[in-house]
């Protein structure tokens, strides 16, 4: 169901709740550009499991109210604003892709309230010290991230009409990235119910504007506002080897500065195949 959550400073939030009203509460974050509709596992799954699962859209997105110049870091301040309007106090997080660092801010930024944290195909921070950032990286997100380089108005005028096609037909998007990414992504593209998720998940994401995106891009783009060696918070980190969207090389250099953070990287998964580990993962987070 939905709730609209207030923030301190007046934004609304999109949020909403499934699996087990009792289970160990977990956020999940979604990618970019996404929506509390991304893929997940279904209702049933969840409580089987004991997990209350928390989805919002990120600012911009969906129903939620743009936060203008807002940086990675800030997510952090809105999952508490969501948890305090429903009454959790400790939580785990999981992200995947561009949701992934915003996951790693709670850890930084809300030691005290996230019990575990899990990064599924990271990024890297855009000013992170000894990384190759485009390294292995598909031409357009490349396109992408060099374009934040131009500012709110440069990114705003490149994605507005890539979103408006998404809108007027987020199926076509989804059966054009098949023939984009490597072998195991299009083995899990071949996934109907994957496919189907992917398309309402973008739907969602975009039905208003592109503003979400673009102010993803950016924050993407620029410094995250907190550490990841400051992290102590238990960190999972998750990456396909054959990744094209975000290299991952970018999770190893997460892993050696996270202190205590688990990696895996297995070599015959690309980015989709987070979505194939999503179960596991949300059980090691929600695991005390």
């Amino acid at each position: 169901m939905l709730k609209l959550v207030r923030t301190q400073d007046g934004r609304k939030l999109a949020v909403e709740s499934r699996g087990h009203p009792l289970g160990r509460p977990v956020f999940l974050l979604h990618g970019t550009p996404g929506s509390r509709h991304g893929p997940a596992p279904r209702s049933t799954v969840l409580y089987r499991m004991g997990v209350r699962l928390i989805t919002f859209d990120r600012p911009g997105y969906g129903d939620s109210d743009r936060r203008p110049g807002r940086r990675v870091a800030h997510a952090a301040e809105d999952v508490a604003a969501i948890a305090d309007a429903l009454g959790i106090g400790e939580f785990a997080v999981v992200g995947r892709s561009g949701g992934a660092p915003h996951a790693l801010s709670c850890a930084a930024r809300l030691p005290g309230r996230t019990a575990k944290a899990v990064a599924l195909v990271p990024l890297a921070p855009r000013d992170a010290d000894g990384l190759d950032w485009f390294d292995g990286m598909t031409e357009d997100n490349v396109r992408a991230y060099t374009i934040a380089a131009g500012g709110p108005e440069a990114v705003a005028a490149a994605f507005e009409p890539r979103a408006e096609e998404i809108r007027a037909d987020p199926r076509a998007t989804v059966t054009a990235m098949h023939g984009m990414v490597p072998e195991p992504d299009r083995e899990v593209l071949t996934d109907a119910a994957i496919r189907a998720l992917l398309v309402r998940n973008f739907a969602e994401g975009l039905r208003c504007s592109a503003d979400g995106w673009v102010d993803d891009v950016l924050a993407l783009s620029s410094p995250w506002q907190f550490r990841p060696e400051d992290i102590r918070t238990p960190v999972l980190l998750w990456h396909g080897e054959q990744d094209v969207f975000a290299p991952a090389q970018h999770t190893r250099w997460l892993a050696e500065r996270i202190p205590g953070a688990h990696l895996e990287v297995p070599p015959d998964a690309a980015h989709f195949g987070a979505l194939a580990v999503f179960t596991r993962a949300l059980r090691w987070a929600a695991c005390t």
